[in-house]
Order: C-alpha cells, then sequence, then structure tokens
C-alpha cells in the first residue's frame, strides 16, 4: 500500500524556521516509508462545485502548517484527516479563544479582561472601559492581540496614558488584556505535546525583553518537565483537541505553571537543538500510528 500525506504551507510565508519545519517532517515521513509532499496553499486546488467541496487527489492526511480556518475546513469537508484539525487550529489561532475553552478546567492562567470590539473607530475608548482594566488588573498589565505570534502584538502597559493609547490602538481589532506575572520577567517554559504525551521541554530566557521567544533574541536551555508540568500540558492538549502543540507557561510566584499561550503549529528547530529530541521524528511516528496504525 502506498502511503501518502501532504504537508501544506502558507503561500505567502517563508521564514526559514517556518519552512525547516516542513523539511523537517518530510525527512521522518520517508523514514516511515510515507511520501510527504511539500504543498503551498496556493497549489492544493481546493474549490466549491455543486454545493460540494471539491479536491482532486485526496491524500491520506494532511500536516496543516496554516492558519487559514476557510481552507483547513474545506480540507475537512474533502475527507481529509488534519493535523491539528480544523477546531484545534481555530481555537488555538485566537488567544481569547483559547482562554475561554480552557476556562473551568483548572488551568492556572493570568487574571484576564477581554478587549471590547470598536466598530466605529472615530469613537474613543470609555473611560468606564478603562476603568474595568485597571481596577482589574492592576498596573503593570500586559495588552496581547488576539492574534499574532512570535511575540508581535504583545506590549506592557505599566500606566493610564499608556493605556489609553494602547487601547485606542488596538480597538478595531479582537485583543486582550492581561495581570502582569512579573516573577516570570523574560523567562518562560516551552512544553511540546506529540499524541497527547510531552516529548520535549526547555526554558526560554531573554536578553533584556520581558518576553522570551528565541526568535526575538532568547536562550534556550533543556528542561526536565516535572509530573505537574507534564500533567497540565497534556490536559491542555487532550482538552483542545490537539496532535501537536508547544504550551507557553510563566513561573508564578511560586515557581508553578501559569498559562501563557498555546501554539497548535509551534516551531520545533529551537527545542530540538536545545534538547537533542527528535520531535519531528515523535510527530511523523503519531501520525504514522494515527493513519496506519501501529
Amino acid at each position: 500500500m502506498m502511503k501518502k500525506g501532504i504537508i501544506l504551507v502558507n503561500a505567502y510565508y517563508d521564514l526559514p524556521a517556518y519552512l525547516n519545519q516542513a523539511y523537517r517532517l518530510k525527512e521522518e515521513f520517508s523514514k516511515l516509508g510515507i511520501t510527504a509532499d511539500i504543498v503551498a496553499s496556493d497549489g492544493i486546488g481546493l474549490y466549491l462545485s455543486d454545493g460540494n467541496v471539491k479536491l482532486t487527489d485526496v491524500p491520506d492526511f494532511c500536516i496543516y502548517y496554516d492558519k487559514d480556518k476557510y481552507l483547513s475546513q474545506m480540507l475537512e469537508k474533502a475527507g481529509v484527516r488534519l493535523f491539528n484539525p480544523h477546531s484545534a487550529i481555530v481555537a488555538c489561532d485566537d488567544k481569547t479563544t483559547t482562554l475561554v475553552a480552557l476556562a473551568g478546567n483548572g488551568i492556572p492562567m493570568p487574571d484576564t479582561v477581554s478587549g471590547l470590539l470598536c466598530f466605529t473607530p472615530e469613537k474613543k475608548v470609555s473611560k468606564e472601559t478603562l476603568d474595568n482594566i485597571e481596577n482589574t488588573l492592576g498596573y503593570p498589565l500586559i495588552a496581547k492581540e488576539s492574534y499574532g505570534s512570535l511575540g508581535k502584538g504583545v506590549y506592557k502597559i505599566d500606566d493610564r496614558e499608556k493605556l489609553e493609547r494602547i487601547a485606542e490602538k488596538l480597538k478595531t481589532k479582537p485583543h486582550l488584556y492581561q495581570k502582569y506575572v512579573a516573577t516570570s520577567y523574560g523567562r518562560d517554559m516551552r512544553v511540546v505535546v506529540v499524541g497527547g504525551k510531552t516529548v520535549a521541554a526547555m526554558i526560554r530566557r531573554s536578553n533584556g525583553d520581558f518576553r522570551s521567544n528565541i526568535e526575538l533574541g532568547g536562550k534556550g536551555e533543556k528542561l526536565e518537565a516535572d509530573e505537574r508540568l507534564k500533567a497540565l500540558s497534556e490536559k491542555v492538549a487532550r482538552l483542545l483537541s490537539l496532535d501537536y502543540c508547544g504550551i507557553d507557561w510563566l513561573f508564578g510566584e511560586n515557581g508553578e505553571p501559569v498559562l501563557c499561550e498555546v501554539n497548535s503549529n509551534a516551531f520545533f528547530g529551537g527545542i530540538e537543538h536545545v534538547t537533542g529530541i527528535n520531535v519531528a521524528k515523535a510527530y511523523a511516528e503519531h501520525v504514522n500510528n494515527v493513519i496506519y496504525g501501529k
């Protein structure tokens, strides 16, 4: 039996770390006897006709390295098994949606105020809105655009003046405000979960920035995740139906993990380098087991 899947990448995004994901996975799939073609989203040939989703060549599976929720939904309608599923991609792409989906399940997370959307840009953010954010979270606080990665769209706010300025800047975009976790300044924990199991973890430390992303100059070091960190990470992956994810945890007041965000397409090049763990192999093996059996 020929085993064939695709690794779908965004047609307009060519960051080396992003494309490295696809080539690393292709390599590991090949070792398992699986042909995994790398396909750009503009070459998938997906369309609607006669009220149905049409796809000329339906692969056994698709590693979905895009954030286009329409394309992922259409692929599932065409009968393609996505890694990750459409619902998981949608839940993780929007930071506010992620937090709401996980709420009520014992996942520690910072106090959060959802940013109110403004559909009339000429109107100023109200005093009541600013008062609510200020009184609920105190200063400093963090503002985040709900859509964003690599530390972009994240702002540290120290006073009312900056809150007003950032609130005006973000008012027409989905966004949120969170209590600042001072004990985690410039450092966090990245945990990669594959097939419901923790496979790798590292601590990321910044070079003078409150964000610790490696892409922003942060450095990583291997972390031996304890049982609580593993259990929480695996619970998050299970609740969001993720086959693969990178979960970022802040350090709480007593060193306990506090959820920062969940990345359904987290880069694994950095954590492979830091830990020596072959994350791509673990992911390829998981896909092989799900689609073809052990």
